[in-house]
Protein backbone atom coordinates (compact mmCIF):
# COMPACT_ATOMS: atom_id res chain seq x y z
CA UNK A 1 0.00 0.00 0.00
CA UNK A 2 1.14 3.42 -1.30
CA UNK A 3 1.27 5.90 1.52
CA UNK A 4 -0.67 9.12 0.72
CA UNK A 5 1.75 11.48 2.78
CA UNK A 6 4.70 11.16 0.49
CA UNK A 7 2.71 12.40 -2.35
CA UNK A 8 1.42 15.32 -0.72
CA UNK A 9 4.78 15.86 1.08
CA UNK A 10 7.03 16.13 -2.64
CA UNK A 11 4.45 18.59 -3.94
CA UNK A 12 4.97 20.73 -0.81
CA UNK A 13 8.59 20.31 -1.42
CA UNK A 14 8.27 21.05 -5.24
CA UNK A 15 5.85 24.32 -4.53
CA UNK A 16 8.68 25.55 -2.30
CA UNK A 17 11.20 25.22 -4.28
CA UNK A 18 9.24 26.85 -7.44
CA UNK A 19 8.16 29.71 -4.67
CA UNK A 20 11.99 30.12 -3.89
CA UNK A 21 13.02 30.08 -7.83
CA UNK A 22 10.90 32.76 -8.89
CA UNK A 23 12.22 35.71 -10.24
CA UNK A 24 11.77 39.11 -7.65
CA UNK A 25 10.22 41.81 -9.38
CA UNK A 26 9.41 43.81 -6.64
CA UNK A 27 12.41 43.76 -4.25
CA UNK A 28 11.44 46.93 -2.15
CA UNK A 29 8.21 45.02 -1.41
CA UNK A 30 10.16 41.44 -1.17
CA UNK A 31 12.43 42.94 0.98
CA UNK A 32 9.96 44.51 3.38
CA UNK A 33 7.86 41.06 4.16
CA UNK A 34 9.77 39.54 6.78
CA UNK A 35 8.11 36.46 5.85
CA UNK A 36 9.14 35.59 2.84
CA UNK A 37 12.43 33.21 2.04
CA UNK A 38 15.69 34.66 3.06
CA UNK A 39 17.38 33.53 -0.40
CA UNK A 40 14.86 36.25 -1.67
CA UNK A 41 15.08 38.57 0.58
CA UNK A 42 19.39 37.94 -1.00
CA UNK A 43 18.13 38.45 -4.18
CA UNK A 44 16.50 41.87 -3.35
CA UNK A 45 19.34 42.83 -1.87
CA UNK A 46 21.35 42.16 -4.80
CA UNK A 47 18.75 44.09 -6.81
CA UNK A 48 18.34 47.10 -4.79
CA UNK A 49 21.84 47.93 -4.39
CA UNK A 50 22.79 49.02 -8.26
CA UNK A 51 18.79 50.35 -8.45
CA UNK A 52 17.88 53.82 -8.05
CA UNK A 53 14.95 52.06 -5.53
CA UNK A 54 17.68 52.32 -2.55
CA UNK A 55 17.03 55.84 -1.95
CA UNK A 56 13.66 55.78 -2.42
CA UNK A 57 11.18 56.60 0.74
CA UNK A 58 9.48 52.35 0.44
CA UNK A 59 13.21 51.33 -0.10
CA UNK A 60 14.85 53.23 2.68
CA UNK A 61 12.10 52.04 4.68
CA UNK A 62 12.55 48.06 3.92
CA UNK A 63 16.22 48.94 4.51
CA UNK A 64 16.15 50.22 7.79
CA UNK A 65 13.19 47.79 9.09
CA UNK A 66 16.18 44.89 9.25
CA UNK A 67 17.44 47.02 11.97
CA UNK A 68 14.53 46.27 14.41
CA UNK A 69 11.67 44.08 12.06
CA UNK A 70 11.87 40.23 13.48
CA UNK A 71 11.54 37.70 11.17
CA UNK A 72 15.10 38.41 9.19
CA UNK A 73 17.96 36.65 9.16
CA UNK A 74 21.28 38.22 10.41
CA UNK A 75 23.27 37.98 7.15
CA UNK A 76 20.39 39.47 5.36
CA UNK A 77 20.13 42.51 8.07
CA UNK A 78 23.62 42.92 7.61
CA UNK A 79 23.42 43.40 3.39
CA UNK A 80 21.30 45.30 4.02
CA UNK A 81 22.45 47.87 6.34
CA UNK A 82 25.46 48.38 4.42
CA UNK A 83 23.21 49.65 1.67
CA UNK A 84 21.67 51.89 3.77
CA UNK A 85 24.92 53.06 5.53
CA UNK A 86 25.74 54.35 1.93
CA UNK A 87 22.07 55.37 0.68
CA UNK A 88 20.74 57.15 3.76
CA UNK A 89 23.40 57.27 6.77
CA UNK A 90 21.27 59.80 8.63
CA UNK A 91 18.07 56.95 8.81
CA UNK A 92 20.38 54.24 9.67
CA UNK A 93 21.93 56.67 12.22
CA UNK A 94 18.39 57.39 13.79
CA UNK A 95 17.31 54.40 13.33
CA UNK A 96 19.69 52.76 15.91
CA UNK A 97 19.02 55.47 18.59
CA UNK A 98 15.34 55.15 18.23
CA UNK A 99 15.40 51.28 18.14
CA UNK A 100 17.89 49.46 19.29
CA UNK A 101 17.00 49.23 23.29
CA UNK A 102 14.00 48.04 21.65
CA UNK A 103 15.50 44.98 20.51
CA UNK A 104 14.47 41.18 21.54
CA UNK A 105 16.36 38.82 19.83
CA UNK A 106 19.93 38.64 21.75
CA UNK A 107 21.83 36.73 18.99
CA UNK A 108 20.81 40.16 16.49
CA UNK A 109 21.74 42.43 19.27
CA UNK A 110 25.19 41.06 19.68
CA UNK A 111 25.68 40.85 15.47
CA UNK A 112 24.65 44.49 15.15
CA UNK A 113 26.79 45.81 18.19
CA UNK A 114 29.82 44.09 16.52
CA UNK A 115 29.05 45.55 13.72
CA UNK A 116 28.48 49.32 14.85
CA UNK A 117 32.01 48.65 17.10
CA UNK A 118 33.77 48.44 13.51
CA UNK A 119 32.43 51.65 11.66
CA UNK A 120 33.73 55.30 11.51
CA UNK A 121 32.05 56.89 14.23
CA UNK A 122 34.44 60.00 14.14
CA UNK A 123 31.76 62.61 13.06
CA UNK A 124 30.81 64.15 16.38
CA UNK A 125 27.31 64.55 16.29
CA UNK A 126 26.91 60.49 14.83
CA UNK A 127 29.10 59.52 17.52
CA UNK A 128 27.07 61.01 20.47
CA UNK A 129 23.81 59.40 18.72
CA UNK A 130 25.95 55.79 18.45
CA UNK A 131 26.78 56.41 22.00
CA UNK A 132 23.36 57.34 23.08
CA UNK A 133 22.09 54.27 21.22
CA UNK A 134 24.44 52.09 22.84
CA UNK A 135 24.00 52.99 26.51
CA UNK A 136 20.13 52.80 26.06
CA UNK A 137 20.34 49.47 25.38
CA UNK A 138 22.92 48.54 27.39
CA UNK A 139 20.40 50.18 30.17
CA UNK A 140 18.26 47.49 29.18
CA UNK A 141 18.76 43.86 31.84
CA UNK A 142 18.99 40.73 29.95
CA UNK A 143 19.58 37.80 31.62
CA UNK A 144 21.33 36.20 29.27
CA UNK A 145 25.05 38.49 30.17
CA UNK A 146 25.49 37.49 34.22
CA UNK A 147 28.46 40.08 33.63
CA UNK A 148 28.23 44.04 32.75
CA UNK A 149 31.47 43.65 30.40
CA UNK A 150 29.92 40.91 28.43
CA UNK A 151 27.40 42.91 27.30
CA UNK A 152 27.72 43.51 23.49
CA UNK A 153 27.22 47.50 24.29
CA UNK A 154 29.47 47.77 26.72
CA UNK A 155 32.22 46.15 23.83
CA UNK A 156 31.27 48.49 21.21
CA UNK A 157 31.30 51.19 23.24
CA UNK A 158 35.32 50.16 24.44
CA UNK A 159 35.95 49.92 20.67
CA UNK A 160 34.21 53.40 19.92
CA UNK A 161 35.35 55.35 22.90
CA UNK A 162 37.89 53.61 24.82
CA UNK A 163 37.40 51.58 28.03
CA UNK A 164 38.76 54.06 30.10
CA UNK A 165 35.89 56.38 28.70
CA UNK A 166 32.60 54.43 28.61
CA UNK A 167 31.32 54.95 32.75
CA UNK A 168 31.96 58.49 32.25
CA UNK A 169 30.26 58.34 29.19
CA UNK A 170 27.18 57.25 30.90
CA UNK A 171 27.19 59.95 33.10
CA UNK A 172 27.63 62.22 30.76
CA UNK A 173 24.50 61.30 28.89
CA UNK A 174 22.73 60.72 31.97
CA UNK A 175 23.36 64.75 32.96
CA UNK A 176 23.21 65.79 29.64
CA UNK A 177 19.60 64.22 28.60
CA UNK A 178 17.65 67.01 29.75
CA UNK A 179 14.86 66.86 27.22
CA UNK A 180 10.91 64.97 27.97
CA UNK A 181 11.22 63.02 25.29
CA UNK A 182 14.61 61.69 26.53
CA UNK A 183 13.19 60.74 30.38
CA UNK A 184 13.54 56.88 29.20
CA UNK A 185 17.10 57.08 28.60
CA UNK A 186 17.96 59.02 31.78
CA UNK A 187 16.15 56.03 33.62
CA UNK A 188 17.97 53.49 31.65
CA UNK A 189 21.49 55.56 31.96
CA UNK A 190 20.08 55.63 36.22
CA UNK A 191 19.47 51.75 36.44
CA UNK A 192 22.81 50.81 34.79
CA UNK A 193 24.73 52.67 36.79
CA UNK A 194 23.23 51.68 40.14
CA UNK A 195 24.06 48.21 38.73
CA UNK A 196 27.82 49.57 38.03
CA UNK A 197 28.20 50.01 41.63
CA UNK A 198 27.95 53.71 41.11
CA UNK A 199 25.40 54.75 43.71
CA UNK A 200 27.67 56.76 45.91
CA UNK A 201 28.94 58.60 43.12
CA UNK A 202 24.79 59.12 41.53
CA UNK A 203 24.30 60.55 45.04
CA UNK A 204 27.00 62.76 44.96
CA UNK A 205 26.41 63.96 41.49
CA UNK A 206 22.82 64.70 42.29
CA UNK A 207 23.64 67.00 45.45
CA UNK A 208 26.02 69.06 42.80
CA UNK A 209 22.95 69.50 40.84
CA UNK A 210 21.39 73.22 41.26
CA UNK A 211 17.88 74.11 41.23
CA UNK A 212 18.17 76.59 37.91
CA UNK A 213 19.33 73.52 36.10
CA UNK A 214 16.13 72.84 33.95
CA UNK A 215 16.36 69.18 34.55
CA UNK A 216 12.82 68.50 36.18
CA UNK A 217 13.68 64.86 37.35
CA UNK A 218 17.46 65.95 38.72
CA UNK A 219 15.43 68.83 41.07
CA UNK A 220 13.28 66.51 42.43
CA UNK A 221 16.58 64.12 42.90
CA UNK A 222 18.18 66.61 44.64
CA UNK A 223 15.65 67.00 47.32
CA UNK A 224 15.51 63.56 47.95
CA UNK A 225 19.21 63.54 48.25
CA UNK A 226 19.55 66.60 50.48
CA UNK A 227 16.41 65.36 52.80
CA UNK A 228 16.92 62.15 52.60
CA UNK A 229 20.48 61.73 51.91
CA UNK A 230 19.26 58.89 49.70
CA UNK A 231 18.06 58.60 46.25
CA UNK A 232 15.76 56.19 44.31
CA UNK A 233 17.17 53.09 43.16
CA UNK A 234 15.34 52.47 39.80
CA UNK A 235 12.62 53.92 37.29
CA UNK A 236 9.66 53.08 39.38
CA UNK A 237 11.49 54.77 42.49
CA UNK A 238 11.94 58.04 40.28
CA UNK A 239 8.31 57.52 39.35
CA UNK A 240 7.60 57.29 42.95
CA UNK A 241 9.53 60.21 44.30
CA UNK A 242 7.85 62.76 41.73
CA UNK A 243 4.71 62.09 43.27
CA UNK A 244 5.86 62.41 46.80
CA UNK A 245 7.20 65.69 45.66
CA UNK A 246 3.48 66.99 44.27
CA UNK A 247 2.06 69.56 46.77
CA UNK A 248 -0.49 67.49 47.97
CA UNK A 249 1.84 65.32 49.82
CA UNK A 250 4.18 67.44 51.26
CA UNK A 251 2.96 67.06 54.43
CA UNK A 252 4.41 63.96 54.00
CA UNK A 253 7.41 64.82 52.87
CA UNK A 254 7.86 67.45 55.71
CA UNK A 255 7.36 64.24 58.09
CA UNK A 256 9.81 62.07 56.11
CA UNK A 257 12.30 64.88 56.35
CA UNK A 258 12.21 65.31 60.42
CA UNK A 259 12.14 61.45 61.06
CA UNK A 260 15.31 60.73 58.77
CA UNK A 261 17.31 63.15 60.92
CA UNK A 262 17.20 60.34 63.60
CA UNK A 263 18.72 57.61 61.09
CA UNK A 264 22.34 57.37 61.16
CA UNK A 265 24.27 59.21 58.17
CA UNK A 266 26.04 56.34 57.06
CA UNK A 267 22.13 54.13 56.83
CA UNK A 268 20.69 56.85 54.97
CA UNK A 269 22.60 56.14 51.38
CA UNK A 270 20.86 52.49 51.56
CA UNK A 271 17.42 53.34 51.86
CA UNK A 272 14.53 52.57 49.21
CA UNK A 273 11.49 55.09 49.05
CA UNK A 274 9.13 52.16 50.30
CA UNK A 275 11.08 53.22 53.51
CA UNK A 276 10.39 56.81 54.06
CA UNK A 277 6.74 55.65 55.48
CA UNK A 278 8.01 53.06 57.78
CA UNK A 279 10.71 55.60 58.85
CA UNK A 280 7.63 58.12 59.64
CA UNK A 281 5.40 55.29 61.35
CA UNK A 282 8.68 54.48 63.63
CA UNK A 283 9.40 58.40 64.91
CA UNK A 284 5.70 58.08 66.32
CA UNK A 285 5.34 54.46 67.34
CA UNK A 286 8.41 53.22 67.93
CA UNK A 287 11.20 55.57 67.46
CA UNK A 288 14.23 53.58 68.83
CA UNK A 289 14.23 51.41 65.86
CA UNK A 290 16.05 54.42 64.14
CA UNK A 291 19.14 54.06 66.18
CA UNK A 292 19.36 50.44 66.34
CA UNK A 293 21.72 48.39 63.88
CA UNK A 294 20.61 45.70 61.46
CA UNK A 295 22.26 42.82 63.51
CA UNK A 296 20.24 43.98 66.56
CA UNK A 297 17.05 44.43 64.75
CA UNK A 298 16.94 41.14 62.94
CA UNK A 299 17.40 39.50 66.83
CA UNK A 300 14.69 41.33 68.09
CA UNK A 301 12.04 40.20 64.70
CA UNK A 302 13.14 36.63 65.40
CA UNK A 303 12.58 36.88 69.06
CA UNK A 304 9.04 38.22 68.61
CA UNK A 305 8.14 35.28 65.73
CA UNK A 306 10.65 32.47 65.85
CA UNK A 307 8.11 30.28 68.48
CA UNK A 308 5.00 31.95 66.38
CA UNK A 309 2.41 29.21 64.27
CA UNK A 310 3.42 29.61 60.80
CA UNK A 311 1.10 28.75 57.83
CA UNK A 312 2.34 28.21 54.00
CA UNK A 313 1.51 28.58 50.60
CA UNK A 314 1.32 24.58 49.46
CA UNK A 315 0.48 24.93 45.89
CA UNK A 316 2.68 23.05 44.03
CA UNK A 317 5.22 25.37 41.76
CA UNK A 318 4.79 28.42 43.30
CA UNK A 319 7.78 30.25 44.52
CA UNK A 320 7.05 30.18 48.26
CA UNK A 321 6.04 26.64 48.18
CA UNK A 322 7.74 25.10 51.27
CA UNK A 323 8.22 26.58 54.60
CA UNK A 324 11.86 27.39 54.82
CA UNK A 325 10.89 30.26 51.91
CA UNK A 326 8.79 32.04 54.23
CA UNK A 327 11.42 32.09 57.53
CA UNK A 328 13.05 35.16 58.45
CA UNK A 329 16.53 33.44 58.36
CA UNK A 330 15.81 32.24 55.18
CA UNK A 331 16.46 35.88 53.77
CA UNK A 332 18.66 36.95 56.34
CA UNK A 333 21.29 38.01 53.92
CA UNK A 334 19.20 39.71 52.08
CA UNK A 335 16.81 41.44 54.14
CA UNK A 336 17.76 45.52 54.46
CA UNK A 337 17.41 47.33 57.62
CA UNK A 338 14.29 48.84 55.96
CA UNK A 339 12.61 45.07 55.86
CA UNK A 340 13.35 44.31 59.29
CA UNK A 341 12.06 47.98 60.52
CA UNK A 342 8.60 47.47 57.92
CA UNK A 343 8.50 43.87 59.95
CA UNK A 344 8.72 45.05 63.47
CA UNK A 345 6.40 48.03 62.86
CA UNK A 346 3.94 45.55 60.77
CA UNK A 347 3.74 43.50 64.47
CA UNK A 348 3.57 46.89 66.43
CA UNK A 349 0.43 48.02 64.29
CA UNK A 350 -1.48 44.18 64.13
CA UNK A 351 -0.80 44.60 68.14
CA UNK A 352 -3.77 47.24 68.02
CA UNK A 353 -7.20 45.77 68.44
CA UNK A 354 -8.94 48.09 66.34
CA UNK A 355 -6.43 47.67 63.40
CA UNK A 356 -7.33 43.83 63.99
CA UNK A 357 -10.97 44.15 64.35
CA UNK A 358 -11.22 46.50 61.09
CA UNK A 359 -9.06 43.67 59.69
CA UNK A 360 -11.27 40.29 60.16
CA UNK A 361 -14.64 42.72 59.57
CA UNK A 362 -12.87 43.36 56.02
CA UNK A 363 -12.04 40.03 56.03
CA UNK A 364 -15.52 38.98 56.50
CA UNK A 365 -17.14 40.79 53.68
CA UNK A 366 -14.05 39.64 50.88
CA UNK A 367 -14.86 35.82 51.88
CA UNK A 368 -18.52 36.50 51.45
CA UNK A 369 -18.06 38.30 48.06
CA UNK A 370 -16.85 35.47 45.35
CA UNK A 371 -16.41 37.78 42.64
CA UNK A 372 -12.72 39.23 43.70
CA UNK A 373 -9.80 39.60 46.57
CA UNK A 374 -10.03 42.64 48.70
CA UNK A 375 -7.52 45.09 49.39
CA UNK A 376 -6.00 48.53 50.40
CA UNK A 377 -3.37 50.19 52.50
CA UNK A 378 -2.03 50.77 55.81
CA UNK A 379 -0.88 54.00 56.92
CA UNK A 380 -0.79 56.63 59.65
CA UNK A 381 -4.16 58.88 59.82
CA UNK A 382 -3.73 62.87 61.09
CA UNK A 383 -3.53 61.80 64.30
CA UNK A 384 -0.28 59.47 64.00
CA UNK A 385 -2.62 56.36 64.59
CA UNK A 386 -2.67 53.15 62.26
CA UNK A 387 -5.31 52.89 59.82
CA UNK A 388 -6.91 50.26 57.09
CA UNK A 389 -7.96 52.00 54.03
CA UNK A 390 -10.13 50.15 52.46
CA UNK A 391 -9.73 50.27 48.14
CA UNK A 392 -12.29 47.80 46.52
CA UNK A 393 -11.15 46.71 43.13
CA UNK A 394 -12.83 48.76 40.14
CA UNK A 395 -11.86 45.85 37.86
CA UNK A 396 -13.01 41.72 39.14
CA UNK A 397 -11.66 39.20 37.71
CA UNK A 398 -12.54 36.40 40.23
CA UNK A 399 -12.12 35.07 43.78
CA UNK A 400 -8.25 34.49 43.48
CA UNK A 401 -7.13 38.39 41.66
CA UNK A 402 -7.07 41.62 43.43
CA UNK A 403 -6.77 44.37 40.83
CA UNK A 404 -5.87 47.54 42.87
CA UNK A 405 -7.53 50.65 41.89
CA UNK A 406 -5.52 53.92 40.61
CA UNK A 407 -7.54 55.80 43.42
CA UNK A 408 -5.46 52.70 45.77
CA UNK A 409 -2.15 53.94 44.13
CA UNK A 410 -2.64 56.98 44.66
CA UNK A 411 -3.20 57.16 48.24
CA UNK A 412 -0.21 54.32 48.45
CA UNK A 413 2.74 56.68 47.96
CA UNK A 414 2.15 57.18 51.42
CA UNK A 415 0.80 54.49 52.85
CA UNK A 416 3.17 52.11 55.01
CA UNK A 417 1.98 48.73 53.08
CA UNK A 418 0.04 47.71 50.61
CA UNK A 419 -2.32 44.73 51.74
CA UNK A 420 -4.43 42.34 50.44
CA UNK A 421 -6.53 38.67 51.56
CA UNK A 422 -6.29 35.30 50.71
CA UNK A 423 -10.25 35.05 51.88
CA UNK A 424 -12.13 32.95 49.53
CA UNK A 425 -12.84 30.22 52.84
CA UNK A 426 -12.27 30.58 56.13
CA UNK A 427 -10.06 27.30 56.59
CA UNK A 428 -7.70 28.34 53.44
CA UNK A 429 -4.28 28.15 54.80
CA UNK A 430 -2.68 25.96 52.24
CA UNK A 431 -3.02 29.33 50.41
CA UNK A 432 -1.43 31.51 53.10
CA UNK A 433 1.24 33.73 51.25
CA UNK A 434 1.83 35.63 48.43
CA UNK A 435 1.35 34.08 45.07
CA UNK A 436 2.70 34.56 41.49
CA UNK A 437 0.83 37.89 41.00
CA UNK A 438 1.32 39.05 44.39
CA UNK A 439 5.36 38.80 43.98
CA UNK A 440 5.07 40.45 40.60
CA UNK A 441 3.29 43.44 41.95
CA UNK A 442 5.43 43.79 44.69
CA UNK A 443 8.50 43.41 42.11
CA UNK A 444 6.53 46.69 39.75
CA UNK A 445 5.69 48.58 43.04
CA UNK A 446 8.87 48.08 44.71
CA UNK A 447 6.33 48.67 47.67
CA UNK A 448 5.78 46.94 51.57
CA UNK A 449 3.26 44.63 51.13
CA UNK A 450 1.14 42.32 53.71
CA UNK A 451 -1.75 39.45 52.75
CA UNK A 452 -3.35 37.73 55.11
CA UNK A 453 -5.69 34.71 54.95
CA UNK A 454 -7.79 33.00 57.03
CA UNK A 455 -6.66 29.84 58.68
CA UNK A 456 -9.81 29.11 60.55
CA UNK A 457 -12.84 31.80 61.00
CA UNK A 458 -11.09 33.75 64.02
CA UNK A 459 -7.44 33.51 62.79
CA UNK A 460 -5.61 35.31 59.82
CA UNK A 461 -1.95 34.21 58.99
CA UNK A 462 0.12 37.58 58.38
CA UNK A 463 2.84 37.74 55.51
CA UNK A 464 5.66 40.09 54.89
CA UNK A 465 6.58 40.71 51.19
CA UNK A 466 8.41 42.71 48.85
CA UNK A 467 10.19 42.80 45.72
CA UNK A 468 12.60 40.33 44.29
CA UNK A 469 10.67 37.48 46.11
CA UNK A 470 12.16 37.97 49.97
CA UNK A 471 8.93 36.36 51.64
CA UNK A 472 8.46 36.71 55.63
CA UNK A 473 5.64 35.19 57.89
CA UNK A 474 5.01 36.50 60.85
CA UNK A 475 2.52 34.42 62.44
CA UNK A 476 -1.29 34.70 63.03
CA UNK A 477 -3.46 37.43 64.47
CA UNK A 478 -6.77 36.28 65.88
CA UNK A 479 -9.86 38.24 65.87
CA UNK A 480 -10.91 40.76 68.95
CA UNK A 481 -13.22 38.57 71.24
CA UNK A 482 -12.96 35.48 69.98
CA UNK A 483 -11.68 34.19 73.68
Amino acid sequence: MHSPILPSLILCLTGMLIGCGKPVTDPVSTLADPGTHSSRHRQSLDMIRTSPDRTSPDGTDALQGLIYRPGYADDVRLDGIEILLESNRERLIRTTRQRLSRTEDPQWLEAYCDWISKQDWSEPDEKKSINEALVSSWGVWWPVWTKEETRPEYQALVEINGEDEVIPLVFEIFTESNKASQQGLRNRCWELLHRLGKRGELIELVRATTDESGNAMMVDLKAAADDFGTVPYNREEILWLRKLRQPERQAFWDEAREAVRDVPQSRRPDMEIRDLAVVVAASKHRPELLVMSKDDLYEQVDSQTRNLKHYYESEPGLPTDGNRRERLRTHRSLLTWGDLAAISIALEALSHAPIRSHLFDYADRDCDDKGTEYGGIIQLDEQGRFELREFLPKIRHNDRRFNASQQMFDAGYTAIYHMHFHAQRYGNSRHAGPGLGDLNYADNTRTNNLVFTFVDEDTLNVDFYRHDKVIVDLGTITRPGSG
